[in-house]
């Protein structure tokens, strides 16, 4: 599958799935406190969701003959960096952070967002890892326009950088072309032009950005233990600059 630009119609289509995908965001975000349980956290993403008539992209999902993803909703605390698993038996304490990740399909085209919240007070260290990635990712977003290359979007800088783990083309399905790296180079790859799509999601790390994948073959954690931040915006470039269209 080649990459796919999309008309005014589909964009449409896509910021309506992405105000849910926001809407959920928002929502799981709140519940974020001492003793909640990340299997809880999912039940509200797939509440709110149901509520606003969407389908998630996450349950079921199964790339590469990997088991299906049995959530809605990608839970990853601390040292876990991405497609953390909710259950029961993870209880969110304060001084952890936890990232939220959630992706819907509304009327066929999908939105794809990310955040990693404080739970309650958090450490110095962590909250600069949380401001430094959110950063990253405003700095990525800037630089979506009309006539720039890719390679200036993936340019993340100032922790380890995760580069296992890649943003993509999105719309009527949640993976398309093209990669979207989080180490560029800057000033090569694809030439950006109104119509493309895309999610950009750097993920950062305390300490080495070297990972490893856990036994249920989804659970992405930092190989040395390290907290780890990771946030996710749905991007459209548009003749007017980029639209970000899982903002509120």
């Amino acid at each position: 599958m080649g990459i796919v630009l999309k008309n005014r119609r589909e964009i449409g289509r896509m910021r309506e799935a992405g105000r849910i995908v926001h809407a959920v965001l928002e929502a799981v975000e709140a519940a974020c406190v001492p003793g909640t349980s990340t299997l809880e956290l999912d039940r509200i993403a797939a509440r709110v969701m149901a509520r606003a008539g969407a389908r998630s992209a996450f349950l079921g999902y199964s790339p590469r003959g990997l088991l299906p993803y049995p959530a809605v909703l990608c839970t990853s605390v601390n040292g876990t960096v991405v497609h953390g698993i909710p259950s029961k038996n993870v209880v969110l304490r304060e001084g952890d952070v936890i990232g939220i990740d959630f992706a819907c399909l509304k009327d066929g085209y999908c939105a794809d967002a990310a955040r990693t919240v404080a739970v309650g007070v958090v450490s110095a260290p962590a909250r600069a890892l949380l401001d430094a990635t959110r950063e990253a990712l405003a700095r990525a977003i800037a630089r979506c326009v009309p006539g720039g290359r890719l390679g200036d979007v993936g340019t993340a800088r100032g922790y380890a950088i995760v580069r296992d783990f890649v943003g993509h083309g999105i719309g009527r399905a949640m993976h398309e072309p093209p990669e979207v790296r989080n180490t560029g180079p800057a000033g090569l790859g694809l030439r950006l032009s109104p119509g493309l799509v895309i999610a950009i999601e750097p993920m950062l790390s305390a300490g080495g950005g070297d990972v490893r994948v856990l036994g249920d073959g989804w659970t992405v954690v930092t190989r040395d233990g390290s907290l780890s931040a990771h946030f996710e915006h749905t991007v459209a470039i548009t003749d007017g600059g980029p639209e970000v269209l899982t903002a509120a």
